[in-house]
């Protein structure tokens, strides 16, 4: 959970990263937007929003070279007087013969949590037909000492998606967090696997809707822990892009 009193105490469905895709127009390159509402906002299987609904939105260009560059925002729920997460990223992707692939940096900021939070990735994925291998890296970080979401953090995962008949498509993602401070005596037990699915209708010029199940393996006693960190999470989507 990307929140402070967690770091202290020692997560690209853009809940990964927005979809960038380039079209040939006058410029070769385009500009689009996206918003979307969920009834529960989960960062690789742990909430950021204390189990509430989020709302969501992004802006993104994207040119013909593969280059892409964006900004999405939502709202979250850290405990504390943090209201809002604003990331902003860059990268290219593309293909070769068939395999695809997507490489960038994103940049998590909380411009008003009360201690600065923010921290940067660098990531990786590659694809071949419908399934899909991707990895993380902090680079950055702006709390200081022992903690989670550090230089070092590593994050990966292992996702596949299938169409559906009638609009329906089904996706599914396993992934784990590697943490770099991960059993130290100021952060405890932090690591942790989790699973994702979806089955998602596309309603055309009523946008996207989904049903989710995620499932984090978090105990109470982690450094990510809650009274509810290792139930399993459903929740509801709606998302649109122009």
């Amino acid at each position: 959970m990307k929140m402070q009193n967690l770091k202290n105490s020692g997560f690209l469905s853009i809940s990964l990263f927005a979809a960038l895709q380039a079209t040939p127009a006058i410029v070769s390159a385009d500009v689009s937007a996206n918003v979307s509402a969920i009834s529960n906002y989960l960062y690789r299987g742990v909430t950021q929003t204390n189990g509430a609904a989020a709302i969501q939105g992004g802006l993104d260009y994207g040119h013909a070279s593969g280059f892409y560059a964006g900004g999405w925002g939502s709202n979250v729920d850290f405990g504390d007087e943090t209201s809002y997460e604003l990331d902003l990223y860059a990268g290219f992707s593309g293909a070769v013969d068939s395999i695809g692939y997507d490489f960038g940096y994103i940049y998590y900021a909380y411009p008003d949590a009360p201690d600065s939070i923010d921290f940067g990735e660098i990531y990786g994925e590659l694809s071949f037909g419908p399934t899909s291998v991707g990895v993380a890296y902090t680079t950055n970080s702006d709390t200081s000492g022992e903690g989670l979401f550090v230089q070092g953090d590593l994050y990966y995962y292992v996702s596949a998606g299938v169409p559906l008949e009638n609009d329906y498509s089904a996706g599914v993602t396993v992934g784990y967090y590697d943490f770099a401070d991960d059993g130290k005596a100021s952060v405890g037990e932090a690591n942790y696997s989790h699973a994702a699915a979806n089955i998602t209708k596309d309603a055309g010029d009523f946008g996207s809707f989904s049903v989710n199940l995620e499932y984090a393996d978090i105990d109470n006693g982690d450094a990510l822990g809650s009274v509810n960190s290792d139930d399993p999470k459903f929740w509801l989507g709606w998302s649109k892009s122009f």
